[in-house]
């Protein structure tokens, strides 16, 4: 027997396990995914998920509405029919788009049909934004679950998932921003007003009191 012959069944066996090493991996790299909510102040919602594991990107902007590339002012007054809303972009490998939906739905009052708590107005309310049945589905699932937990009517809406436009870029990673703004309590950095807003705001006391121990 030659060396080559000799070698050939260790050749094969190294080919064939590194064919099935290589498909492995394709298998377990799926991509990234989308979802897109809105939970009142973006800023918050994007503080919220930018910490959690598997969400690759959150960025602020504004969703639902007819006005084409509308801005914060526009939104806010109102007439836009637009949220504030945040788009998620996630590794379902990590993390599911229902433990996603279950978490911003605790993250949030869902009761409330008229802003998020010191932010009243159409802009700030709550809503799951859908591309299809099967993320329509999981929407309907994840609030099935979160009212029957809560015992209390979940009034978030599930809407068609339109054109998502990226709010101004000075509302992006607010809540950890550096620049020198003017608040009720004196200037202070964007990353401690965003902390002095949201304390005031009551979001974490109202978010507590609603769901104790399921938030988030």
């Amino acid at each position: 027997m030659t060396r080559l012959n000799r070698f050939k069944p260790i050749l094969l066996t190294i080919l064939i396990a590194t064919a099935f090493w290589i498909k492995g991996q394709g298998a377990s790299a799926a991509e990234p995914q989308t979802l897109t909510v809105a939970g009142g102040c973006f800023w918050c919602v994007e503080a919220d998920f930018e910490k959690v594991d598997g969400v690759l990107d959150a960025v602020s902007g504004y969703a639902g509405g007819t006005t084409v590339n509308p801005t914060y002012k526009q939104v806010t007054k109102g007439g836009t029919g637009h949220y504030e809303a945040v788009r998620l972009t996630f590794d379902p490998d990590v993390i599911s788009r229902e433990r996603l939906l279950g978490m911003f739905l605790r993250s949030v009052d869902p009761t409330d049909a008229g802003g998020q708590f010191c932010d009243r107005g159409d802009s700030y309310r709550t809503a799951i934004f859908v591309s299809n049945k099967a993320e329509q589905s999981l929407a309907q699932g994840a609030i099935d679950n979160a009212q029957a937990e809560l015992g209390q009517p979940i009034v978030t809406p599930i809407l068609s998932a339109g054109r998502f436009y990226p709010a101004e870029a000075y509302h992006q990673d607010y809540y950890k921003g550096t620049s020198l703004v003017l608040t009720r309590a004196g200037p202070k950095t964007q990353a401690k007003a965003y902390e002095f807003y949201r304390k005031a705001c009551g979001r974490d006391a109202r978010v507590k009191a609603l769901w104790g121990k399921a938030m988030g």
